[in-house]
């Protein structure tokens, strides 16, 4: 009886200084809410979290309703062209825009080409959606490393 009273003490003993060092380690760490909000003000690339999908990467026009012009207003005067009727140096044009675009700029650029009606050449509109997929999961792959 004797040697469960010890053990009893010795362990209420190690669960209070556990309780004890829990406490001083909560109150070194700063607050979760804190370091997210830091975190979402150094980060212009991350999403607010408030939609299904993200506006950054969405290549729906629907989620976003602004244009948001690319350094690429000589585009404007495919507005309305079929998508079929682009010769083979319009082509290399848009290809040449798509190619020289950062990663992260080419799902906004597809959008507003939307709204603006810029229909994209069929070869160029598989190139984007490739680049895009890959930028997708190379951003996944990084977030879960």
């Amino acid at each position: 009886m004797t040697v469960a009273l010890i053990l009893l003490v010795a362990m209420f003993g190690v669960g209070i200084l556990l309780y004890v060092e829990h406490r001083f380690y909560l109150a070194r760490r700063p607050e979760p809410e804190a370091k997210e909000e830091e975190s979402q003000a150094n980060n212009d690339d991350a999403c607010c979290g408030l939609h299904i999908t993200c506006e950054k990467d969405s290549l729906l026009a629907a989620v976003s309703d602004s244009i948001e012009y690319y350094d690429d207003e000589e585009l404007d005067r495919f507005a309305h062209k079929a998508e079929n009727a682009y010769t083979d140096d319009e082509v290399e044009e848009f290809r040449e825009i798509l190619l020289t675009m950062r990663a992260d700029d080419i799902a906004g650029w597809a959008r507003s080409l939307q709204l603006r009606q810029i229909s994209l050449p069929p070869a160029v509109r598989d190139e984007l959606i490739m680049i895009v997929s890959e930028a997708r999961s190379a951003k996944a792959n990084d977030a879960v490393f």
